[in-house]
């Protein structure tokens, strides 16, 4: 049969037609274990009643209209997501990648309206990760996925998280316009910045007159425990913000958040979406926003999320040559492996459980913030499974 789908992705074997909750289901019958959700996005599970009943009352109301005219619901959840932090402004996006593009616009566009005209870098982390689009792939800097696509952007330059000297230099050059971060990175390692790590950067950015965007597209919506994983530490908020995924839960959103200053520079016609923000994405994502910000949710997360490391580190014990290290924050767990991540993933796989790659040969663990009891037990069981079956594999290889 011909396949008219770009060839783009690596798609693995199960073909799903159905989930509830934290499961499942393929066309042979089968059910799995799902700890990838939909790469962090399915924050309230599958088909979650309070996001169904949303989108069928909107569905059946108002689909699209343009943001040429006012849309009630964006005006309501940029109310939420404002008093939930620091931001004064919100513009709806359709994908973590188009938030990130505004994030980047509007940091450029500060210094040009101030007549700073020569502060156009941007400085990204080395493992990190903003999207597929352009400027997003010249922000993180990853040579594979720069490859082949012409000459890299000016403006975008990458140091090492570990490097505070390199840094501060870089942070401090007079045309330095942002730095872009991850309070958690997801595909680069799981890798969970500390606060002090986070004030660093923030008094860096403070003194040298460059604003903070943190990437919080995969972090944000209650993945670690807290609306937003910085708001663990207290002084450290940015200047811009970007989030997607578990704002809508499965539905198509996103968002770039600003404080007035930051954002001073925007105006009509310097940015826009003909999609962002429509009227099916914004009853979705209040629905999802009020799921999420309960208290009961938020304790729910952290709670599983204690029960899944704790699982985890006896099974690091159990398995030293399978297990090297455990990363990440709250519901973003990365397990740095020994054996190859890939064979891993295939060997959860065969067990119906299904779990993420990551950079520096991690799985992640990214369940949904409402996953039970009973279904983190099961996935500690087959996560343990497919550690014997590892073992069973590397002795048989020697």
């Amino acid at each position: 049969m011909n396949d008219h789908l770009l060839p783009v992705y690596n798609r693995a074997a199960p073909h799903f037609v159905s989930g509830a909750g934290s499961w499942l289901t393929s066309d042979d019958g089968e059910r799995w274990l799902d700890c990838v959700g939909g790469i962090a996005t399915n924050a309230l599970g599958h088909c979650h009643h309070a996001l169904v009943a949303a989108l069928r009352e909107q569905a059946g109301t108002l689909w699209h209209i343009s943001n040429m005219f006012r849309i009630d619901g964006q005006t309501l959840l940029a109310d939420k997501l404002a008093d939930a932090c620091f931001a004064d402004k919100v513009f709806f996006t359709n994908s973590g990648t188009e938030a990130i593009e505004c994030a980047l616009k509007m940091a450029r566009r500060f210094h040009w309206n101030r007549g700073d005209l020569e502060r156009e870098t941007v400085i990204g982390f080395a493992g990190s990760f903003h999207g597929r689009s352009y400027a997003a792939i010249n922000a993180s800097g990853n040579a594979d996925y720069l490859k082949g696509f012409g000459s890299v952007l000016p403006g975008y330059s990458q140091v090492s998280l570990d490097d505070r000297v390199a840094a501060a230099a870089a942070i401090a050059d007079p045309r330095t316009a942002a730095v872009i971060v991850e309070p958690v990175q997801g595909e680069g390692g799981a890798r969970a910045l500390s606060g002090e790590e986070l004030g660093f950067l923030r008094r860096a950015c403070s003194e040298s007159g460059a604003l903070l965007i943190y990437d919080e597209v995969q972090s944000g919506m209650g993945r670690t425990g807290r609306l937003f994983a910085h708001q663990w530490f207290e002084g450290v908020e940015p200047d811009i913000m970007t989030i997607a995924k578990a704002l809508g839960s499965g539905f198509p959103v996103g968002a770039c958040l600003a404080s007035d200053r930051a954002a001073s520079g925007m105006m009509p016609g310097t940015h826009g979406s003909t999609f962002g923000g429509n009227p099916l994405a914004m009853a979705v994502a209040n629905a999802a926003f009020d799921e999420i910000t309960r208290p009961e949710t938020l304790a729910h997360a952290q709670h599983i999320s204690d029960r899944l490391r704790a699982g985890l580190a006896d099974l690091a014990q159990a398995f030293p040559d399978i297990i090297a290290e455990l990363r990440g924050k709250g519901l973003l767990i990365g397990v740095r492996l020994i054996p190859s991540n890939r064979d891993f993933m295939a060997l959860a796989r065969e067990r119906r459980l299904l779990v993420a790659a990551g950079g520096e040969n991690i799985v992640r663990l990214l369940p949904a913030l409402t996953m039970t009891e009973d279904d983190a037990g099961e996935a500690l069981a087959r996560f343990g499974a497919a550690c014997a079956a590892a073992r069973a594999r590397m002795a048989e290889a020697a």
